[in-house]
């Protein structure tokens, strides 16, 4: 999106936040230290000052070039690099507010924190999906970490016609990887506690309560849809069990506390190219529901195969709709493998498949959730809104209609194959 806010050193954000939220306040209150926000102009010295520009490839001493890339709500994002042609360093810095809403919107910086300390569990367990990590300035609320301008985003490359490829069994390899690893069967009780109080996630949690998991089903000043979609989204705003739903679906983010998730794994954070994917932007990290990562990455793959299908492009669509049977797969295959090695025996072999039935159901809960906000709710999906007259309103209202049997059927549906069949008949 666009609304950047530039400032250099000189322009601090605002430090006379009030203290405890009181209730009804919008979330983002938590007090913060006054901090500079950093310009292009900034950061080679700002490099230079934390002993990182030696990481910097091309011909020593060469020029430094800067090139800011945000495009998301919260962030801002430098790529640096002493070689335009040789990949360099990638610098994030977390605003004090939502980018487009500015100063009217806050929102904490600390969410850099809970990314940092993703990143280096994720440098652990999964270091081949994620960009190298070089660590995080507090004064600052900065990361550093390899730049990846040379893959694409996964949704532009998906809106640009290119076939997915491997990307869902990586991602599914990955959510396994880190759901295992952080969850009861990886870690110790005294361990999991640990991890639990470290990272609380208030406010970005209370931002996936409100825009992902309440808004899309009341009428809210954030909410938007195509004209077309009118008479559908009143229909399903007074659908009881959907309503209920819905709200047992928020209830269990807030409440199951499985594993640390990624917490916003769209098709926005996944990189791809050369074989390579990698995913970023872990902000929205706290110990969740392991179905929510995966739920998240399914309804984008079916918004994916919805356009493809509205397109003409039925092949690419079903590549799409593949995503989601090889992400499962893959995260099943992974966690799977990783079973004989937990770390407390008393769960039974046969706990493993009644625990996984319940990530799927919930995944797919997760999905209709993200699918529902994609289309109705806060920051349409761009595979929608890019999508030309009629053909829009038309992908918007199957989107909303499989949305809604996700959310109010997904304990109906057993297998990924199933779903093949629910795309048509939506």
């Amino acid at each position: 999106m666009s609304g950047a806010l530039t400032g250099g050193p000189g322009q601090a954000a605002p430090a006379d936040l009030p203290g405890p939220a009181a209730p009804g306040t919008p979330p983002g209150r938590r007090p913060y230290p006054a901090y500079p926000l950093l310009s292009p102009d900034d950061v080679p010295g700002y490099l230079e000052s934390r002993g990182l520009s030696s990481l910097l490839g091309g011909t020593a001493g060469g020029p430094l070039t800067v090139r800011e890339v945000s495009d998301g709500n919260l962030n801002r994002i430098f790529l640096v690099r002493r070689d335009p042609d040789v990949p360099g360093l990638a610098v994030k810095q977390a605003l004090p507010w939502v980018r487009v809403h500015g100063e009217s919107w806050p929102l904490t910086p600390y969410r850099a924190a809970a990314e940092a300390r993703a990143y280096e569990h994720l440098a652990r367990v999964a270091p081949e999906f994620v960009p190298a990590y070089h660590g995080y300035d507090p004064a600052t609320f900065t990361l550093v970490m390899e730049d990846l301008g040379d893959l694409d985003v996964l949704r532009a490359a998906s809106i640009a016609g290119r076939s997915p490829g491997d990307t869902g069994a990586q991602v599914g390899v990955f959510v396994a990887r880190l759901a295992f690893a952080t969850s009861d069967f990886g870690m110790s009780s005294a361990g999991r506690k640990k991890l639990i109080a470290e990272s609380v996630n208030p406010e970005l949690c209370e931002l996936t309560e409100d825009v992902v998991l309440t808004e899309p089903y009341i009428e809210h000043e954030h909410n938007g849809h195509h004209p077309a979609l009118d008479a559908l989204v009143r229909e399903v705003r007074a659908d009881p069990e959907l309503r209920r739903e819905a709200a047992r679906l928020k209830h269990l983010f807030t409440t199951k506390a499985e594993a640390l998730i990624h917490g916003d794994l769209h098709s926005g954070s996944v990189m791809v190219g050369g074989g390579r994917v990698a995913v970023i932007d872990p902000e929205f990290s706290f110990v969740g529901p392991i179905g929510f990562d995966l739920g998240l990455f399914w309804a984008n793959a079916l918004i994916a195969a919805i356009r493809g299908d509205v397109l003409g492009s039925s092949g690419l669509g079903a590549e799409h709709l593949a995503q989601v049977a090889a992400s499962w797969e893959a995260f099943t295959g992974e966690f799977q493998r990783s079973w004989p090695t937990r770390a407390d025996g008393f769960y039974p072999d046969s706990y493993l498949a009644e625990f996984l039935r319940g990530v799927w159901h919930d995944g797919l809960g997760y999905a209709g959730s993200e699918a529902m906000r994609r289309a109705v709710g806060y920051a349409h999906a761009a595979d929608l809104e890019t999508l030309p007259e009629p053909e829009r309103p038309i992908a918007a209202a199957r989107v909303v209609r499989l949305a809604r049997e996700l959310i109010t059927r997904r304990h109906g549906y057993d297998r990924p194959d199933a779903l093949a069949r629910l795309l048509r008949e939506v």
